[in-house]
Formats: structure tokens, C-alpha cells, sequence
């Protein structure tokens, strides 16, 4: 008894689907865990009838609903240019007409394999099935692997999109169409629906998704270094050899994005893969679209995803919770346990789920009164402790809006001071100096490992006593008292930075950092950003300001306010590897900090 992929395969216990339940989906970077391939082999197995397959109860009664009402079919798909995309059928055999929700495989080297419990679990709710794997992504030779170059959701897997339309068309007939994807996934269904010329797609699911692929790989001057290095090496082929995964044009892309250069070519090549761009066709088709992202996304920033939801012009909702990329749908899309690890934790693809049963099953349900925006504030989770870490026992309380203007309602100023402080007033003549070009403890880098299990209830702690303070500049509050209810301030919306900066350089790259300090010196990161600036008078004074990510954050009383800045972080590119930055205060163009409240 092998798998898809020519292994066995593994027994999958209560306690597989624990690790899912408590770590999330991904393994190493951002590939899906050995947990998750073990057990979508297992239900593939057992969904095509193959003997011994070893599952909980509770899996192996959702198999057998399953393979009652409905028949499997591992199939090929002919794509543009004749590549034939890999793709999985479930289709159930009634007789009744039933929607069809098509499902375009995530970055990952398993392809349409990882989400097969998404997939029984569609089936049960009375949906025909259709995944597939986008063109050149996955492993070579296995099934679930399509052939030809990734495209990066350009106009080939547009073409492709539509071909498996067709499809779906032909093999179910069904009785309307919906995308739901996660990650890549996500992008990939918006664009197919937007560019789809008959409007044949009722409804888009997107989690994990981006807005404007160009701005998500490039902003403020800087390059997000981590995030295309991680891509590149979850293809499912060989990160040192791009042509076997890329055609010469995405190589050549690549390649000018990896040395900064003609960066102009990359953001124009990022921009027509936005569905950001194309949301005027989205808006002409009148696609209910429902979004759903993290606000401490480390691939696709909020921001972007923010703008293009808020250019919608169609039946619409916004999700943003806690943690990084995949953390808060991912249980949902592997496996979850009958007994949930902590209250909250099926709540993202629950609804998810609701919105398609609306719009395809046509369920009367609450999706028409739902708010446009549903914002869950940053680690307002009661937890406890456990030998393995803390567990959410009262999940973070979420906060509803009509629209996302709504999310900020004032906002106050901090002003920058010689001595470290963040104050009141303005302060001006001043200015201080660190040394450029290292990495620091300071670093939002950490997120690609950590971002994950602030959804789990385990955010990173920083010490601020290791810091390199000859390497970076750190401004706080004193201590902040309450001002409404428990916390001294809810930070909501989009922050932003201004500083006058001095180099020794003709280019500087500056990240700011705000912290939320406890007392006991440790802390929490709130929101950050990079800026970078290039084309310097070595020691001229330059006034630069950018936007630092959105979030919803709740300050405690008796917590202070840091804002740290330094020149490198490990998900971006730097300007400069040596050299002494000056930050000062010129009289009448103060540095500060706007904090945006609600």
C-alpha cells in the first residue's frame, strides 16, 4: 500500500491530527509539514478504496460518507499551450445539480495533495469538487505535479483557470461555480474570475491571499528578499536551477529582483499579477469576493490586501486575524480534531464556508448581515500554560466594522526625542547616531518562524536588554495608563513614521519596529516596515516618513510604547553594509510617530 508518491503510507492517529491542530500546516519555511502530506495520503488512499489505510474515527466516517455519495477521479486537465494540468475530481452521483467548488493548488511541492480533508469536507457539505495544480508547480513525477513553467499567476494560469471552467463544465454540469484558494491559490482564483470573459464565477473564497504582487515584493524602495527565496524553494524542484521551474522571461525577472536591478521590469511584471489591477473587471462581474489574511503576514503584506478590498465594489468581507501566512485557516483546510485544541480555532474556514453556501447553495444564512470588515485584535487571547507552551483558553475578541475607514477613528502624535523618549511635544535640534549594516535582535525576520504560533497563542517575546543599541535607536513612552476600558491604547489602523536622516552612505535603509513593553523589560512586536533610500549626500540631511503596517492592538495599562529603528532585517534587502546613520529633529520639521486610534 503506497501513496501517490510512491511511499507508504503512514498510520494517521488522533494525535497527527493533534500536531496539526496545535502547530499548523507547515513544515519547514513554508512547505506543508510531514503531518499534513501524511494525512491527505491517507484519505486519498482510503477515498479511492485502497485497503489497510489506518485513520481516526472521525476521518474514516467522513471517507466512507463521502465514497457513498460521491466518486473520486484523479484526472488530467488540458491547459493553455497543451500543458495538462494535474487535478483531482470528486463528484457526486445523486443526480441532483450541485455547485462546484474549484480549488487551485497553493505554492507548495505536493501541488492539489496537502488539502484533501478541505476537499471531503466540501463533498460532505454537497459540493461537487475540482482541485488542480496550477502549471509547473510540485514535484516531478508525482501525480498530483503539473508540468510546464510557473507562471505567477499571469496570463497563462488566467487561460488555465478558464480551461478548467470548461472542465468543470463538461464533467459535472454544474449548477453554478465557485474558487476558494489559500496562498498562491487565493490569487489565482481571483484573477481567473476577474478574467474569466463569460463570468462564469459566482462566488471567490481567498485566504492567505495578496492584493498587488508587485508592492508585496517591493515598497518604500526595498526589496522582500525572504519572501521570493522561500517561493523559489517550495517550487518542488531545484532552488539552484530556475529554468527548470521558470521560463526565460521569470527568470530573467527573478534574477533582476535578486540583484536589484531594473526593478522597474519587476514591478511592472508583479503589477499585471495584481488583483489589485484588475479589481474594475472583479467589480463589473459583481463577484462576492470574501478575503482573508494575517496582520503579521510575512509574504503578502496587509497593506495591499487592505487597498484592493477596499476598491471592491461587490458583495464583500475582510477577515484579518492574528499570526503569519496559512495560521488561521489551516486546520481547517488538513484536518481538525473532533475536540478542537482551543475555542476559536475552526471559526476562519467556518466562515469561509458560510460565504460559499450563500452564494452557490444559496443557504439563508447570516453571511447578508455580516459586517464588511471583521478585525481580531492583536493577542487579546486568555491563555494558559502548558509544558509545550501556552494554550488559548478564551480565543481575542474581534471587532466589527461597516467598512474599513471606520477601523480608525483619531490618532495621537509621539514626538522623537534626543534623550530616547517618545513625548508630547515636539523636540527639535537634537540628533543620535548608531552604526549601520548588522542585524540586530530586533527583527521582524523571526516572524517566519514565529508568526505562525501567535495564532496558537504563543507570540515571540523580545528582550530588550539584547539589544544592540550601538546598532540601532529605540524611543519609548513612559508608562501608559488606561484611558477606556482595560487597555491604555487601542492602536487601530495604519501608524506612520518621520524621521530626518543623516548617512555617512549614499544610501540608507531604515526599519522601524513598534513594541509593545511589559514591564519586566520583555516585549511584544506590534507593526513594522522597512524604507529604504538611495541617491544620498553622504552627510546631508534627508526628511523621509512611510506607513507602517496596519494592525489592531491593544496596549495594556502599565505597558510602554517602543519605536525602534535599525538598517537590516532578514526579510529584506539593506542598502548599505557599513556606515553611521544619524536620526535628528530639525526645528520645524520634527520627527514623530503618528499612531492612528480607534
Amino acid at each position: 500500500m503506497t501513496s501517490i508518491s510512491g511511499e507508504p503510507i503512514p498510520a494517521i492517529t488522533e494525535t497527527v491530527l493533534d500536531d496539526i491542530a496545535a502547530n499548523g500546516i507547515w513544515g519547514e519555511g513554508l512547505t506543508p509539514s510531514a503531518s499534513v502530506v501524511g494525512v491527505s495520503e491517507a484519505l486519498l488512499a482510503a477515498l479511492r478504496g485502497e485497503a489497510g489505510v489506518q485513520l481516526p474515527p472521525s476521518l474514516a466516517e467522513l471517507v466512507a460518507e463521502v465514497r457513498e455519495k460521491a466518486g473520486t477521479e484523479l484526472t488530467g486537465i488540458e491547459g493553455a499551450d497543451d500543458v495538462r494540468l494535474s487535478g483531482l475530481a470528486i463528484k457526486l452521483r445523486d443526480g441532483e445539480p450541485h455547485p462546484v467548488v474549484i480549488v487551485p493548488a497553493g505554492w507548495n511541492p505536493f501541488g492539489w495533495l496537502p488539502f484533501l480533508y478541505l476537499y471531503l469536507k466540501l463533498a460532505q457539505k454537497g459540493y461537487h469538487v475540482l482541485a488542480y495544480t496550477p502549471r509547473g508547480i510540485g514535484k516531478k513525477g508525482w501525480l498530483s505535479t503539473s508540468p510546464g513553467f510557473i507562471d505567477v499567476g499571469g496570463e497563462k494560469d488566467w487561460a488555465d483557470g478558464s480551461r478548467v471552467i470548461d472542465f468543470a463544465e463538461r464533467y459535472f454540469g454544474p449548477s453554478k461555480i465557485g474558487f476558494l484558494g489559500e496562498s498562491y491559490g487565493s490569487g489565482i482564483s481571483q484573477l481567473v474570475a476577474a478574467h474569466d470573459e463569460r463570468n462564469r464565477v459566482a462566488v471567490v473564497v481567498a485566504l492567505s491571499t495578496w492584493g498587488n504582487l508587485a508592492t508585496s515584493l517591493y515598497d518604500n524602495g526595498t526589496r522582500h528578499t525572504a519572501a521570493v527565496q522561500a517561493l523559489i524553494g517550495f517550487t518542488g524542484g531545484d532552488p539552484e536551477k530556475l529554468e527548470e521551474k521558470f521560463d526565460e522571461e521569470t527568470v530573467e525577472i527573478l534574477r533582476n529582483f535578486e540583484k536589484g536591478e531594473n526593478m522597474q521590469a519587476v514591478v511592472d511584471w508583479g503589477t499585471i499579477r495584481s488583483p489589485q489591477t484588475h479589481v474594475g473587471l472583479t467589480n463589473a462581474h459583481g463577484t462576492p469576493t470574501f478575503i482573508s489574511n494575517t496582520w503579521h503576514e510575512t509574504l503578502f503584506p496587509v497593506g495591499p490586501v487592505i487597498e484592493t478590498f477596499t476598491a471592491l465594489e461587490v458583495p464583500k468581507h475582510l477577515n484579518l486575524w492574528i499570526g503569519d501566512h496559512g495560521a488561521p485557516e489551516g486546520p481547517g483546510l488538513a484536518g481538525l480534531v473532533s475536540g478542537f485544541p482551543f475555542p476559536g480555532l475552526e471559526v476562519p474556514i467556518q466562515e469561509a464556508y458560510a460565504w460559499l453556501d450563500h452564494y452557490l447553495l444559496g443557504q439563508d444564512n447570516e453571511v447578508p448581515a455580516w459586517p464588511e470588515v471583521v478585525n481580531q485584535s492583536m493577542f487579546t487571547y486568555e491563555t494558559t500554560g502548558t509544558l509545550i507552551g501556552n494554550r488559548i483558553t478564551v480565543p481575542a475578541h474581534r471587532e466589527s466594522y461597516g467598512e474599513w475607514s471606520e477601523v480608525t477613528t483619531g490618532g495621537e502624535t509621539w514626538h522623537l526625542t534626543g534623550e530616547g523618549a517618545l513625548s508630547d511635544k515636539p523636540a527639535a535640534g537634537w540628533s543620535r547616531d548608531f552604526t549601520a549594516g548588522s542585524l540586530t535582535e530586533a527583527n521582524a525576520g523571526v516572524l517566519l518562524k514565529t508568526g505562525g504560533k501567535e495564532w496558537f497563542g504563543n507570540p515571540k517575546r523580545y528582550i530588550l536588554e539584547q539589544f544592540e543599541w550601538s546598532r540601532l535607536l529605540s524611543w519609548s513612552t513612559e508608562e501608559l495608563t488606561a484611558q477606556s476600558g482595560d487597555a491604555a491604547r487601542r492602536i487601530r489602523g495604519t501608524a506612520e513614521v518621520q524621521v530626518t536622516v543623516r548617512s555617512t552612505e549614499d544610501a540608507v535603509t531604515l526599519v522601524a519596529y513598534l513594541f509593545d513593553v511589559h514591564p519586566d523589560g520583555t516585549a511584544r512586536i506590534i507593526t513594522h516596515e522597512p524604507y529604504t533610500e538611495t541617491g544620498l549626500t553622504p552627510g546631508a540631511d534627508t526628511t523621509v516618513s512611510w506607513k507602517l503596517q496596519a494592525t489592531s492592538y491593544d496596549v495594556p495599562s502599565g505597558h510602554r510604547l517602543a519605536l525602534v529603528v535599525n538598517s537590516r532585517d532578514a526579510l529584506y534587502s539593506y542598502a548599505a553594509e557599513r556606515g553611521t546613520v544619524t536620526i535628528g529633529s530639525p526645528s520645524g520639521n520634527e520627527s514623530r510617530l503618528e499612531l492612528p486610534l480607534g
